[in-house]
């Protein structure tokens, strides 16, 4: 009878994996946080070439963006044992005309479910842009600005959200909504599962 593989078994086996070696224009260097412990997941696109180089996800713009959303400090965010970090791949894809090329399939395909499994304690999965929403909600064609606009529907359980990136200034800009609306809850909500907030 297999025992299934302990959890720091996995991540080292993930440390080490070269599935798509041959398709990565830096090579492979998987970026993740992780704990089954985890209440909190981030489920983003890839890591960026900064992250690729510094080895710590969000480690750029779109980092900063997203602690400001969730009204959490860098040490908060930081803690694998609130915040899990799983991005659709965890190796830097490369770019291509229109910026970074979309998340390795291979990566999902291998790792993702077994990472999820482990995860007894989820109480939020923040859903960040459209490959990760394809991945984390049945309907997958629906557009993102349509997923993030109805966030109520799968509140709080699955909380989809543009990408922080500054590539979509213009979007927050086109979507004053979300600001005004949606973030305070999120950072509600945020607040009462890793810090216990009652109000």
């Amino acid at each position: 009878m297999n025992r299934p593989r302990a959890t720091a078994a996995l991540l080292r086996e993930i440390d080490c994996c070269t599935i798509c070696a041959a398709h990565l224009p830096l090579g492979p260097r998987p970026v993740l946080q992780y704990s089954a412990s985890a209440s909190l997941l981030i489920a983003g696109q890839a890591p960026g070439k900064r992250v690729h180089g510094s080895g710590i996800p969000f480690d750029d713009p779109s980092g900063k963006r997203l602690r400001d959303w969730l009204g959490l400090d860098r040490e908060e965010f930081y803690d694998a044992g609130k915040v899990a970090i799983l991005p659709m791949a965890f190796c830097y894809p490369g770019t291509g005309a229109s910026g970074d090329l979309p998340p390795r399939p291979e990566c999902a395909a291998t790792w993702r479910a077994e990472l999820l499994g482990r995860m007894r304690q989820l109480k939020m999965t923040l859903v960040l842009g459209a490959y990760a929403q394809r991945y984390h909600f049945s309907d997958a064609q629906v557009a993102v600005t349509d997923r993030v606009r109805a966030w109520r529907d799968s509140w709080p359980g699955m909380v989809p959200l543009p990408h922080p990136s500054p590539r979509n200034n213009r979007w927050l800009r086109q979507n004053p909504w979300f600001e005004t609306e949606m973030l305070p809850a999120l950072r509600q909500q945020v607040s009462r599962i890793l810090r216990g907030a009652t109000k």
